[in-house]
């Protein structure tokens, strides 16, 4: 990474990797970082160096905002289930010729003793669901409870790092929590709650598996939502160290 002017790289972060990849570039005479946060939690964690929060106006919007800034490179270190912004970051970087990498981690893998039930959506989760049990521990996100609105004979735990916003079903109890959180604490959850099935997206990641371990301990059914796949064409680092080899031969 050579150049009179440091390159300009763009984070879209929000995420544990993005704050991690923020960390790693910066103080780099070379580079210049900046890390977009969506702006939906009201607290974020911030990370290293320069940050901007809020949208872009979708995919042209972004366009016209790299070429303002000058971007040399973007890394889309979103959610995984943030489709509609790698989608967008996709078509901005094949509008304005700007390399574009996605940064995210693995998923879940199931092991021996998951009971788990594969699903495309919230909305397929909440069909299956009064099959598999009636007192539910969402954790799946606060802006998706509404899919589950609708599900009077079921009792609702949901935990977020915010309060949902209506609709929300009729019988539900929130924890405002975030992770990362232990194996201890999730078994005490799902025993103290009486859960009998676990609601959750594959997001991968350490700070949230714990779940997943308890559950199976515990013999309850999980429905995971199946994560949207990458952009066709984009390449992928499953981890920091993988995007910033990348940057490196990139930038």
């Amino acid at each position: 990474m050579t150049g009179e002017a440091p390159a300009h790289v763009l984070v879209l972060g929000g995420t544990t990797e993005g704050r991690a990849l923020a960390a790693a570039l910066d103080g780099r005479p070379s580079l210049r970082v900046t890390s977009s946060l969506a702006g939906r939690v009201a607290h974020p964690r911030l990370p290293a160096g320069q940050v901007r929060i809020g949208g872009f106006g979708g995919p042209d919007g972004l366009a016209a905002w790299l070429r303002a800034e000058g971007v040399t490179a973007v890394v889309d270190a979103t959610h995984p289930f943030a489709a509609g912004m790698s989608r967008n970051a996709a078509l901005a970087a094949a509008a304005t010729g700007v390399p574009l990498l996605v940064l995210r981690r693995p998923g879940f893998a199931p092991v021996p003793g998951d009971r788990w039930h594969p699903v495309p959506s919230l909305t397929a989760a909440a069909e299956l669901l009064p099959g598999l049990g009636r007192r539910v521990f969402l954790s799946s996100g606060r802006q998706g409870i509404g899919a589950f609105a609708h599900l009077d004979g079921l009792h609702f735990l949901a935990r977020s790092v915010d309060p949902p916003e209506p609709p929300v079903p009729s019988s539900i109890e929130v924890l405002l929590d975030r992770g990362p959180f232990t194996l201890d604490g999730e078994r005490a959850l799902l025993r103290d709650h009486r859960i009998d099935v676990v609601v959750t997206k594959d997001s991968g990641g350490a700070a949230t598996a714990p779940k997943l371990t308890a559950a199976r301990e515990l013999g309850l059914s999980v429905v995971v939502v199946v994560r949207p796949p990458v952009p066709e064409g984009v390449p992928v680092a499953a981890d920091v160290g993988g995007a910033v080899r990348w940057l490196e031969r990139t930038v």
